[in-house]
């Protein structure tokens, strides 16, 4: 005979219930980077919408920032540590290879014994973790799930690459997704195009380091075909977009907000443009400050326009991130 086997029991739908973030105390302006790179504070500007970005001390570790901002996530949403069923933690900066950095975030937030563990998907990494998150609750395996994206990207940064010594920043940024009663997170439009994953990748895999002494190897970092990832982004992703907003059944004149990943300010533009968004539309532009900061990048853009009332609860918002891989992931959610 054989047996049956019983079907799990979730909430009908999820909901983002907090967020907080984290930004390094230190800022650091162009003029900074200028010091390593021939250019100019203009041209970093018109390129790129930067002006400053934060990076990490030797206290702000990727376990030191994610555990701030998961603690404000988990207190706005009115919960306490003890409630977390499970930890999710995106990050391509965390650089052992195990354990997952997600257990000992969840230790040190004395969330008991959750599920926890890491993704790797680079600026995608908030969504494809919202992704997991939502469905573990509506499958009943957690109830309230944290998830969590940070870097230390200025631990990979090349400051002599006068491509992508300016773009890079720090930080963590964290949500709390738990039960709701009516849909409040989207179907999710996600993918991959591995064809094109030398267009932003690793310059040496650390392997390289079992066979060469460290002297003799420059240490790695990230790098990026800036025109090809540029072109991708703003011709392929402004249709990723549209299509969760079809998915989710929301037009454009119906969103209250627009949280792109911060990647640079002229992708976010023609983002706009393509997709036609009225001007009521409030529209995350933390790059400027906070630079790219891959998978923290959504969920801080998010926190600053809630702290700051530029967005506020209930709000509808399009979410997209989409960066090495190359990978993307968007999808409609209200706001917390």
């Amino acid at each position: 005979m054989t047996a049956k086997i019983r079907p799990s029991k979730g909430a009908p739908y999820a909901r983002i219930l907090g967020v907080g973030g984290y930004r390094p105390t230190r800022v650091v302006p162009n003029e900074e980077i200028l010091k390593h790179i021939d250019s100019s504070d203009e041209w970093i500007r018109t390129r790129s919408g930067i002006a400053t970005r934060h990076w990490a001390g030797p206290d702000e570790t990727v376990a030191a920032m994610s555990v701030e901002a998961g603690g404000k996530a988990i207190a706005d949403a009115g919960l306490t540590p003890e409630q977390i069923g499970a930890v999710i933690v995106s990050t391509v900066s965390h650089l052992k290879q195990t354990p997952a950095i997600a257990t000992e975030i969840a230790h040190l937030l004395g969330t008991g014994k959750p599920a926890a563990f890491d993704i790797s998907a680079g600026c995608a990494g908030f969504g494809y973790g919202l992704t997991l998150a939502k469905g573990m609750i509506t499958d009943g395996t957690a109830e309230y799930v944290l998830v969590i994206g940070v870097e230390r990207l200025s631990d990979l940064t090349d400051l002599e690459d006068r491509a992508t010594a300016f773009l890079f920043g720090d930080g963590a940024g964290a949500v709390v997704v738990g039960p709701s009663r009516e849909p409040a997170i989207g179907p999710t439009v996600w993918g991959s195009e591995g064809d094109k994953s030398d267009t932003i990748s690793q310059t040496l895999p650390w392997d390289v380091y079992r066979d060469q002494s460290a002297a003799d190897v420059r240490y790695p970092a990230l790098r990026q075909e800036g025109q090809a990832v540029f072109r991708w982004a703003v011709y392929e992703m402004a249709k990723v977009a549209q299509q969760a907003l079809d998915e989710a059944g929301v037009a454009a004149d119906e969103l209250d907000a627009f949280i792109p990943h911060q990647a640079n300010m002229r992708i976010i533009d023609s983002m706009i443009k393509t997709l036609k968004l009225p001007e009521h539309v409030t529209v995350a532009r933390d790059v400027e400050t906070t630079g790219n900061t891959s998978a923290a990048s959504i969920p801080l853009a998010m926190e600053r326009l809630l702290a700051t009332g530029q967005a506020k609860s209930g709000d509808t918002a399009l979410v997209i991130g989409f960066g090495a891989g190359l990978v993307y992931a968007a999808t409609v959610v209200t706001l917390p």
